[in-house]
């Protein structure tokens, strides 16, 4: 409804247009016609209308590179209608207008869309037949906006060179509208990807008051969040704005990167005034409207400013074109004074150019080529659509067929075909593929030259990449400092300082923490228990895990001297198995030697259990095998020292309770009882708090110990006592039969042998108390082997050296003659 309105407003004051105007340049007869719109002048100040009045852009400034642009298609049109393979035997022909007004051009709109003259707003698609089939223009974003709902309401193809406003490419708004710049979603990205190239966080984003502006600000301010870029200023210019003060501020706030993402015209001010502001050292980066501008690099002190980077297309020649510009200057130097006349009648239909016969060959052909590229692929694009639309093959077309605009559009979507070496195709906003460049200006040369130091691309893949050794800065060749904060050093935290994210101080994180940049750069996380802090580099690293390895040479030596020790009880072993029924045998205790023997062996084989990555299984069988049967070897020493001082002390005195002793095997009762107690206490304490293996990370910092724990602390108390009191009352039995026959005192084996027990657990609970190491169960398997070895060399190997070496001691004449010397030694007391 709305459209339809201004439809009819626009009519009422062109009911019929037509034109009365130069053949030569801005028009060409053909089979179809295309339409053109290019800016041959600038309005440098617009100003209110109070009339409804059509602008007449040749009283203003005059633009060279709109007339260059009109050439590129001019170029591109002939080229087809002489081309044999792209429609063959069809010629296409143009209308092209001048259009230097944002809102003030519609005449030349109005023109394109009309039939014969006429526009019928209610006509349907399928009937209605417009002037051109397709237009290509005009440059700029907002005029572009303000003409594309006439064009593409019909759904006629409007295949812009040169309006990158992202809003262009929603289809609900402007369904017919194509392009074949990137948008400037593409431009923001690509400006984004050299700002984060080259490190920088502080920058400044200059624009113009327009569609083109704006909307690169908008979608600026979106993009960089989440990047760590600080947009520290911003600010939209009129063309009468202060831009020594903006400059100023920009200078006081330290930004030294300044993205000017404006029209040429504001551009130009920009520049300007920051030279003749002293403003120096600084990285420009150019959005694609003036980076190939071809005026402002020889502005006088230009090189001081610093560094420009420009994004632009990939440059690309179309072969032929300068000796098309010659050719066609040679027509119109002879065509311009015949057609005086004509263009003095026909002014208001804003088909004249009277500066473009004055142009050289060489000023238009040394003009920016920026929009050179896809004004030319615009037109090839709606002649490989038309080539479809009329089902041509290589030798001709099928000329019958009705074409509607609308069925151009529905080809252009599918196109993919290669030119001057790139391939042109459309996604579904019908947006080109991406070809930039990123183009150093040196402005120490002259004439002054654009050099591509980079390179950005989607197809067939996205690609970017910048060659550094290609940009000689003007900071003494390096990357200039565009942050707010510096970055951080390792094992440094961020505090911010201010309401922007860049600026920020460092603080040194605690012991054990640190900083990961890429998670969240303001806080100090705790390393995990995996990990340990290493100083030097200020890092999170993965502790090794240590325990005592079979292959180290502490632990070698004790497995040796365990297998000696096994070794040995087993000679022992069968030293008294064949000795039997001798008196040394007898003596030491008979059968119950063999039981203490076999309590020994089997203690011995947990030296086994300490080495090796610890286990559950081998944290109990370490400390719980030694615990029962050295506990059991220790009961058959109490009861064989209580035996030996009943025998000759207590015998006379307790005639009864020896005999119920030696009636009942009061021996092996003892034995049993202190056994099994001793066994309900070990099966108690490995029940109620399990020993298992826990990683002690606390201890180290670079390392986690695999250690077993020592279970419930009561449950061990009295496993330990009970082997330690039984340890004691052998020792006071031992002591109460110190004076008693030779052959018969155990008294300084015994105490010997249990000295050296508790020494040895004592000196061992000390240090597991005093000292953290893996090293420490190795201590805890020597206090095993000691107390293993006390009862070993101080009680059975004194016996098998008598055995084996005074067998004349081993004899009964030899152990009465002891008793009877003990009896009379007693008698004379």
């Amino acid at each position: 409804m709305c459209l339809s309105s201004i439809y009819i407003f626009l009519v009422c004051f062109t009911i019929f247009f037509k034109a009365s105007c130069s053949k030569h340049e801005f028009s060409l007869e053909g089979d179809y016609l295309l339409g053109g719109l290019f800016a041959l002048h600038e309005i440098e100040q617009a100003t209110p209308l109070f009339s409804p009045e059509t602008t007449e852009c040749f009283r203003h400034r005059s633009s060279k590179s709109g007339y260059q642009m009109m050439q590129v298609m001019r170029f591109a049109v002939e080229e087809i209608n002489n081309s044999t393979t792209l429609l063959p035997n069809v010629s296409l022909g143009y209308e092209i207008f001048d259009h230097c007004s944002d809102a003030n051009n519609f005449p030349s709109v109005l023109s394109f869309i009309s039939n014969n003259g006429s526009i019928k707003p209610k006509e349907k698609l399928n009937n209605y037949q417009p002037k051109v089939i397709a237009l290509t223009g005009p440059y700029g974003s907002t005029p572009t906006i303000t003409i594309a709902p006439l064009i593409t309401m019909d759904l006629i193809p409007l295949v812009n060179y040169g309006a990158s406003s992202y809003v262009l490419s929603n289809k609900l708004k402007y369904p017919s509208f194509v392009r074949t710049i990137p948008c400037n979603k593409n431009l923001i990205e690509m400006i984004i990807h050299i700002i984060q190239w080259f490190g920088w966080n502080w920058v400044a984003f200059l624009g113009s008051q327009d569609d083109y502006s704006s909307d690169g600000l908008k979608l600026f301010n979106e993009y960089i969040s989440n990047t760590g870029i600080c947009l520290a200023y911003q600010e939209s210019l009129s063309l009468n704005a202060n831009y020594s003060l903006t400059l100023q501020k920009i200078d006081m706030l330290k930004i030294n990167v300044i993205v000017v993402f404006a029209l040429p015209q504001y551009a130009s001010k920009i520049i300007k005034a920051a030279i003749a502001n002293n403003i120096q050292d600084k990285v420009w980066i150019a959005s694609q409207s003036w980076a190939m501008n071809q005026q402002l690099p020889r502005e006088p002190g230009i090189g001081k400013i610093g560094t420009v980077i420009g994004i632009t297309e990939r440059l690309l020649s179309e072969p032929g074109f300068n000796e098309f510009v010659y050719k066609d200057r040679r027509t119109t130097d002879v065509n311009h004074n015949e057609e005086g006349d004509i263009q003095s009648t026909s002014k208001m239909c804003n088909q004249v150019c009277d500066y473009c016969t004055l142009l050289t060959p060489e000023e238009i052909i040394n003009e920016n080529p920026t929009l050179s590229f896809a004004i030319y692929s615009a037109i090839y694009t709606i002649a490989h659509a038309l080539h479809k639309v009329l089902r041509c093959d290589m030798n001709e077309c099928r000329k019958n067929t009705v074409v509607k605009p609308y069925m151009l559009l529905g080809e252009i979507k599918k196109l993919d075909f290669p030119l001057n070496g790139r391939q042109v195709k459309y996604d579904d906003n019908y947006d080109s593929t991406i070809s930039y460049a990123v183009v150093l200006w040196h402005t120490d040369v002259n004439p002054p030259q654009f050099e591509m130091v980079g390179t950005y691309d989607t197809y067939p893949e996205v690609t970017f990449t910048i060659n550094n050794s290609l940009l000689p800065w003007h900071n003494n060749g390096s990357v200039p400092f565009s942050n707010c904060s510096a970055e951080c050093k390792e094992g440094f935290s961020r505090q911010p300082e201010s309401f922007h994210s860049c600026c920020f101080t460092c603080k040194k994180c605690p012991r054990n923490s640190y900083v990961d940049h890429s998670r969240d750069p303001y806080t100090c996380f705790p390393c995990a228990e995996s990990e340990w802090y290493d100083e030097n580099t200020m890092t999170c690293k993965r502790r090794s895990v240590v325990y005592l390895q079979f292959t180290e040479i502490p632990s070698i030596a004790v497995l040796v001297s365990a297998i000696c020790i096994i070794i040995l009880l087993i000679a022992v072993f069968c030293i008294f198995a064949y000795n039997y029924n001798t008196p040394v045998v007898r003596s030491a205790g008979g059968s119950m030697c063999f039981l203490m023997l076999i309590s020994l062996i089997l203690s011995s084989i947990s030296a086994f259990f300490f080495f090796g990555e610890p286990t559950s299984a081998l944290c109990l069988l370490r400390n719980a095998i030694f615990a029962f049967f050295f506990t059991v070897c220790i009961s058959c020493l109490t009861v064989r020292s209580f035996q030996i001082v009943c025998v000759f002390k207590m015998a006379a005195q307790f005639p009864k309770v020896h005999s119920l002793w030696v009636k009942h095997n009061g021996q092996w009762l003892f034995i049993a009882f202190t056994s099994v107690i001793h066994l309900i206490s070990c099966v108690i304490w490995m029940t109620v708090s399990p020993v298992k293996v826990t990683a002690d990370w606390w201890t180290y910092t670079d390392q986690i110990m695999l250690v077993c724990e020592r279970g419930n602390t009561i449950t061990l108390t009295i496993v330990v006592f009970i082997g330690w009191f039984l340890g004691f009352l052998c020792l006071l039995f031992s002591y109460m039969g110190r004076d008693l026959p030779k052959n018969y005192n155990e008294a300084k084996s015994i105490t010997f042998s249990l000295t050296l027990y508790y020494l040895t657990w004592i000196g061992y609970f000390t240090a597991y108390l005093s000292f953290k190491s893996k090293y420490i169960i190795l201590l805890n398997a020597l206090a095993q082997i000691s107390s293993i070895n006390g009862i070993l060399f101080s009680y059975f190997i004194p016996k098998s050296y008598v055995i084996i070496f005074q067998p004349q001691k081993n004899t009964p004449a030899y152990f009465q003659t002891s008793i009877q010397n003990y009896t009379q030694t007693i008698s004379r007391t």
